[in-house]
């Protein structure tokens, strides 16, 4: 899907880790959220409520999902999960588009 069609979107950015990692909140009319942004060279660290899938859009990063000991390469085209309640860490190597989904 290229385009979100009949949403929301929070006026108000998202903002991490010193402006590093920014985003917008899309809502939509089923009661999920997504959150569009984009992520800067750099280390950071995330806690999640809800099951999150991370898509990527492009870019290049490193990404350690919890209970994992080997740090994961993902490029812009790839996925990945992360469960709720969990803790994870990116090693984010260039400029990095993305969608985040939040699963209840």
């Amino acid at each position: 899907m290229e385009q979100f069609n009949n949403v929301s979107v929070i006026k108000k950015a998202n903002i991490y880790h010193d402006g590093g990692v920014t985003s917008r909140t899309i809502l939509f009319g089923d009661g999920s959220k997504k959150t569009l942004g984009v992520m800067l060279p750099g280390e950071y660290e995330f806690n999640t409520a809800d099951k999150e899938i991370m898509e990527i859009f492009s870019g290049d990063l490193e990404v350690l999902l919890p209970q994992e000991q080997v740090w994961r390469t993902i490029k812009g085209g790839e996925a990945f999960e992360v469960p709720a309640n969990a803790k994870f860490n990116l090693k984010i190597k260039s400029v990095t588009d993305y969608c985040c989904s939040f699963i209840k």
